[in-house]
């Protein structure tokens, strides 16, 4: 059987469906620093699925997904749901949120990206 190199993080039941299937695998535990690293490339492997979705269902699965991915970030990193839920307050208060839709086509350079 020809192997599939996948080098990613994976959910942990997921060893056992593969072995399920009568599959062979191999897999390893990672150090602090190599899961917060794959922690975040999770991240925007599940985003990038989001974006693929294309039935209301798959775009559930998704969103849930990708908060799994990210509240796991969270604990990691010792954040507070009150910490965070302050800092999004802190950036609608600032930059607003997404209500008007808006789309931005052009803008002279004004370092905007560089400004938060």
């Amino acid at each position: 059987m020809d192997r599939i190199y996948y080098n990613k993080l994976i959910r942990d039941k997921i060893p056992v469906k593969i072995k399920g299937k009568g599959s062979n695998l191999e897999t390893r535990v990672l150090s602090d620093q190599e899961f917060e690293e794959e922690l975040i490339k999770k991240v925007l492997e599940e985003a990038s699925e989001l974006a693929k979705a294309s039935s209301r269902e798959e775009l559930v699965s998704e969103l849930g997904d990708i908060m799994d991915v990210l509240d796991e970030v969270r604990v990691l990193k010792n954040i507070s749901d009150e910490e965070l839920s302050t800092v999004r307050e802190e950036s609608n208060a600032l930059k607003g949120g997404f209500k008007e839709r808006l789309f931005l086509v052009w803008s002279s350079d004004d370092n905007y990206k560089k400004d938060k």
